[in-house]
């Protein structure tokens, strides 16, 4: 079985955006064992689109498109798509229902032309998205062929293909093929990779790959089988031995995120935290908020501190200590966490000072210094970190080694 890939869209033809589609998908079809004959741009032009699709027909079973899926007059792809196997578009019911209640306070939009999204080729198989307005579709046309539509965002594209595209594909394999993904903080990709390198080989089943992802490294386990037991039987080995000898990078599994993992442990152990932030500037609260499980109950205050007098008036640090040491220093990181704990009683108290450019830094103090201080009880260890990049990039790199300290940190307390 063959298939194409096909990017929908202008601004991919100017540059204006990378395609990491394609990429994505060529590598999750190889997986799947379907042969990759053609990747495809096209521009939203109708005439172009549709001798596209024409070809692509007359050489692969699977088209799968990305983009052009949106409300605007330019967003053609479906049309094109109906067009080329000879379908009408028609109203898919809940999808327009999903669509009126997204836009309910808001009748402009609607009257602009988000009820086309609900419009699909006759016989679609509509695949929803609880990521976007947008739902994709599979159209089935002559001789076993499908033309498969997918929104081009990649935050609404992969978990479509990956809870909704790939079972559909899996019908027609032989075989079963199951991964896990094992999420690590604290180690770049280059060096995960090099403690695993016996086992980076990718014609051994299970394989194993490492990608690196905003901050974080991955590797996924794919294991190729008959069943589902038996692709699992064959991944847990080899999770064992990663895990033996990385395991205290390992975060988690699958689609844990670092802040659910850390959102967890605080809830189910009730432990109050507080935050205190300079250098990072809200970023780490930022982050845990976006655990849904219960941030409300153990969270309880938030600083940005970025001015001195703002380290002084609610955390207590001492004039003299800013003084003689600078606001980027190991004495008032410490100061920052133990007047955090003293005004708000947290069991927990996570601060950050430092210097993220592109201006500020000396050849004592350069410019992604950071000091990360931890408090539990009063009790405080004070971390010092050198990040590189720019200033966007050292912030959040400093948010990302906050949290795994304080991971760290909660697995510690977890085992007494």
């Amino acid at each position: 079985m063959n298939a194409e890939i096909m990017a929908v869209g202008t601004e991919l033809l100017l540059g204006d955006i990378v395609n990491t589609n394609a990429q994505y998908l060529a590598k999750e079809l190889a997986l799947l064992g379907i042969g990759i004959y053609r990747q495809t741009t096209v521009g939203d032009n109708e005439e172009r689109l549709k001798k596209a699709l024409s070809e692509a027909l007359k050489e692969s079973e699977i088209i799968i498109t990305t983009g052009g899926l949106g409300p605007t007059p330019d967003d053609i792809t479906k049309e094109v798509s109906g067009m080329v196997l000879g379908k009408e578009l028609i109203l898919h019911e809940p999808s327009y229902e999903v669509i009126l209640s997204y836009f309910k306070h808001n009748d402009r939009a609607m009257a602009n032309g988000n009820q086309k999204q609900a419009m699909f080729p006759e016989g679609s198989i509509v695949l929803d998205n609880p990521n976007g307005t947008a739902p994709g579709c599979i159209i089935p046309g002559e001789n076993n062929r499908f033309i498969i539509n997918l929104p081009g965002p990649p935050k609404e594209m992969i978990p479509m293909f990956e809870n909704k595209v790939k079972p559909f594909l899996m019908q027609f394999m032989d075989h079963t093929i199951i991964s896990k993904t094992l999420r690590c903080i604290g180690l770049g990709e280059w060096d995960m990779a090099t403690r695993v390198k016996d086992l980076l080989d990718e014609s051994k089943n299970p394989t194993v790959a490492p990608y690196a992802k905003d901050g974080e490294a991955i590797l996924r386990i794919t294991a190729k089988a008959a069943t589902e037991a038996e692709a699992r039987a064959m991944i847990a080995p080899v999770e064992e031995e990663i895990r033996n000898r990385i395991g205290e990078y390992i975060y988690g599994t699958d689609e844990d995120t670092l802040q659910d993992v850390i959102g967890r442990e605080l809830v189910e152990h009730d432990r109050s935290i507080a935050i205190a932030e300079s250098v990072t500037g809200g970023m780490i609260a930022s982050r845990l908020l976006g655990y849904e499980g219960g941030m409300s109950k153990v969270l309880a205050e938030t600083f940005v501190t970025y001015s001195n007098e703002s380290k002084v008036k609610y955390l207590g640090v001492k004039e003299e200590t800013l003084k003689s040491h600078g606001a980027v220093s190991e004495e008032t990181c410490r100061e920052m966490a133990e007047g955090l704990h003293e005004r708000t009683g947290a069991e927990i108290c996570l601060v950050t000072t430092g210097i993220a450019g592109p201006t500020g830094g000396t050849e004592e103090k350069p410019v992604g210094l950071v000091y990360i201080g931890l408090g539990v009880k009063g009790q405080v260890e004070v971390h010092k970190r050198y990040f590189t990049g720019g200033r966007e990039k050292i912030r959040v790199r400093a948010t990302i080694a906050s949290l795994d300290i304080l991971r760290r940190k909660l697995n510690e307390l977890a085992k007494g």
